[in-house]
């Protein structure tokens, strides 16, 4: 795969230059980049080539989000450099790229203190998700930028015998007056002075690049073809494989090897006790292969209704995990609170990108290529597979087609490498659509009982919540690290805290035992948790007769940034108060360090189905990087929440989802989207989170906007309007 280093880069290519980062600083600054010839190195982010180009080298995987841009565009707009020359390659796999906010975020929780101590300095932290990129990374790279700058105006100082204070950066040069020198010209004598040790960041306010609207680096690639996922990867001699495997706990129970053997194309046919895969010439023939061998499994049965598992897990008393603030009982005794029970039934990622991997042999080592979003978890899953350790792997993660979470998992690696043995050949394995729905790790889902006592003017003085729920991300880790789910309970607790100054809290949390396995998704549990929280809060602005935005404001003493854009999105959707007959909703959040403020408006169409018009945002991200990527990632977060929140829940077969055609789901098309306006509320804030942010307020603002308009009062996801 060669694409222009000025645009993409998808490997880890070689060039003349300077690479540095920012760390701590030793007498020989050492590098995980490798040096090629003429090439001096620094540390682990920068490169700045002989012709002035410079890649930055990416910890983090590309989903769609636009962080192959976002952080780029921080080290360009601290180093002075001109955007044209900017281009990214992904950072090796090694312990100096680990998400600083793993072990913070909880992640590593279920792990044990032992194993998290271990796994949150290393590789295997190398995760993106959360939407912790630009707040695990941001800082890194520009203070890396900082002393590369440092360095390269000390060489230039030195040239001219001034002052290094007498000299700037701006557009890819070092300036002094009307002297100048390019990066380029200064990279190799940079190279060779001692980095400082506190290089100061750059104050000046001309020619930045931060918060512009620069274009994608991806978007080039992307739209002639050349971007390359994880089954677009071609090696000599690769076969392609398609396989059947059987639900969680079932077996294959029988197969005909003969009608597969048949088919034209086929090389091998693989059969295990859990699985069936045929490898062909194309992946076409090795899908009809399958096909053809009609496999049967075994696998228990599945109600069809999930809710009673969390009804049951709520009812019952083992296992809870409280978080409390004040004394929540004393503050009720002797009244009666409102009361109401949300559920959020567990859904399917629904991405269009197919489950794949692809696994090669050479000697005693093994290469991988898979879109993964924890590169250092399935490179472990793949040396397990293979029986070898883990540094005779090397893993090329690839981006990602997919935002909403379900790469976390590269589930498809072990097939891959058992393939590779037998076939001793590369083999890329990719499941069918319908194969990838079946064996789709689905948002756990979640059920909260709701109670709130109104205080004096209807404040509210009292607030329970009693959650039932699977931590998906603890969940994804724990069982790709191959360790026992601790449950991660505590964190949901912690994360459904809600962000109004309610004087008496209490938060507990219970795991729902569920007959299926649950995965990570994109904005969740914050996402089920901003459901029952700006619902409820809705409920209660009701029952004291205030209007809700008001409701809201009384209670965000606490929370001036979240009060800030619930007040924006109000005054730009010219808030009607939400009274009867009203078609708006309104609904707020603050999680990942952002803020979010939403005015849907929602109604009931002929058909019955819930009909999304207009949606208006405004959005505290503290300093934004790239305004454009901003909107984005709200404008796509808003209308896949829409889509989750009104597609069917899954139908359920042997524990695992059954395969529904797109198209039948009734998932909102282009023609459906409502229109978007989002405000981006300038602050000085450190960098928050923005990829789940979108997801979390739409469900409750549209809700909210169907009870203004109906009387009808949604509690469940996706919804139902008959039975509201």
């Amino acid at each position: 795969m060669n694409i222009d280093r000025r645009t993409l880069l998808i490997g880890g290519g070689a060039g003349v230059g300077l690479v540095v980062a920012f760390a701590l600083l030793p007498r020989q600054w050492t590098s995980e980049l490798s040096a090629g010839r003429g090439e001096a190195t620094f540390g682990n982010f920068i490169k700045i080539a002989r012709d002035g180009r410079i890649t930055v080298a990416v910890p983090q995987v590309e989903t769609g989000q636009g962080i192959w841009t976002a952080l780029p565009q921080i080290v360009a707009d601290e180093l002075g450099a001109a955007w044209e020359t900017i281009g990214v390659e992904p950072a090796p796999l090694n312990d100096a790229y680990a998400n600083t906010l793993a072990t913070e975020a909880g992640w590593l929780d279920g792990l044990g203190w032992l194993r998290r101590h271990e796994v949150a300095g290393d590789a295997t932290a190398r995760i993106t998700a959360g939407s912790t990129s630009v707040r695990a990374f941001g800082d890194r790279l520009r203070e890396a930028a900082a002393v590369a700058r440092a360095m390269l105006v000390g060489a230039a100082a030195d040239r001219w015998n001034i002052a290094a204070a007498e000299c700037e950066s701006a557009d890819g040069f070092v300036i002094n007056g009307v002297r100048t020198l390019t990066f380029g010209e200064l990279a190799e004598e940079a190279a060779e002075r001692r980095p400082p040790s506190n290089a100061p960041l750059r104050v000046a306010a001309k020619a930045r690049l931060i918060g512009q609207s620069l274009q994608r680096l991806d978007t080039p690639a992307k739209a002639d073809g050349s971007w390359r996922f994880g089954a677009d990867v071609r090696l000599p001699g690769m076969v392609f494989a398609s396989l059947r495997a059987a639900p969680p706990g079932g077996k294959l129970t029988g197969f005909s090897r003969e009608a597969a053997e048949r088919s034209p194309g086929v090389r091998h046919l693989v059969a295990r006790e859990r699985w069936v895969a045929v490898a062909a010439g194309s992946w076409w023939e090795a899908e009809e292969a399958v096909k053809a061998a009609e496999p049967t499994f075994s696998g228990p049965r599945t109600p069809a209704d999930m809710r009673a598992h969390f009804d049951q897990a709520v009812a019952g008393d083992g296992g809870r995990r409280r978080w409390r603030r004040g004394d929540y009982d004393s503050a009720i005794e002797g009244s009666r609170p409102l009361a109401a029970t949300y559920y959020v039934a567990p859904s399917q990622h629904l991405g269009l990108e197919p489950l794949s991997a692809t696994a090669r042999f050479d000697g005693g080592r093994l290469e991988i290529w898979a879109p993964t979003q924890a590169p250092g978890v399935a490179r472990e899953a793949a040396a397990r597979a293979a029986g070898l350790r883990s540094s005779h792997v090397t893993l090329y993660p690839m981006p990602v087609g997919a935002a909403s979470g379900r790469a976390l998992e590269a589930d498809a690696i072990p097939y891959a490498v058992e393939l590779a043995r037998v076939a001793k050949a590369p083999v890329q394995v990719s499941f069918s659509q319908s194969s990838s729905q079946n064996h789709d790790l689905v948002s756990a889902g979640a059920l909260a009982r709701m109670t709130a006592l109104p205080g004096a003017d209807g404040i509210t003085a009292a607030w329970k919540m009693e959650v039932a729920t699977v931590n998906g991300m603890g969940s994804a880790i724990a069982r790709s690290l191959d360790s026992k789910d601790a449950g991660m309970t505590i964190r949901n607790a912690i994360e459904a805290i809600p962000p109004y100054t309610i004087p008496n809290v209490t938060i507990e949390a219970v795991r729902a035992e569920l007959p299926f396995a649950a995965g990570y998704m994109r904005g969740s549990p914050q996402r089920e948790f901003a459901f029952f929280t700006e619902s409820f809060i809705d409920e209660l602005a009701r029952a004291a007769g205030i209007e809700p935005l008001a409701f809201r404001m009384s209670l965000l003493g606490g929370n001036g940034r979240l009060a800030r854009c619930l007040q924006a999105a109000a005054r730009l959707a010219q808030w009607d108060g939400g009274g009867p007959g009203s078609t708006m909703g309104l609904a707020g959040a603050s999680a990942f360090g952002s803020h979010i403020g939403l005015v849907a408006m929602a109604t009931i169409g002929d058909n019955q189905r819930v009909k999304i018009h207009r949606l208006v945002a405004a959005v505290d991200c503290g300093r934004v990087v790239n305004d454009s990527i901003a909107r984005q990632q709200i404008e796509a977060g808003l209308v896949w929440a829409a889509a989750q929140a009104t597609a069917p829940s899954p139908e359920w077969i042997a524990g695992m989802p059954r395969a529904r055609p797109f198209g039948s789901l009734g998932l909102p098309g282009i023609g459906e989207t409502p229109q978007i306006q989002v405000e981006i509320i300038r602050s000085s804030e450190p960098p928050g989170g923005l990829s789940g942010l979108g997801t979390l307020p739409l469900a409750p603002a549209v809700a909210n906007a169907i009870h203004s308009g109906s009387g009808k009062r949604m509690r469940s996801l996706p919804f139902d309007t008959m039975a509201a």
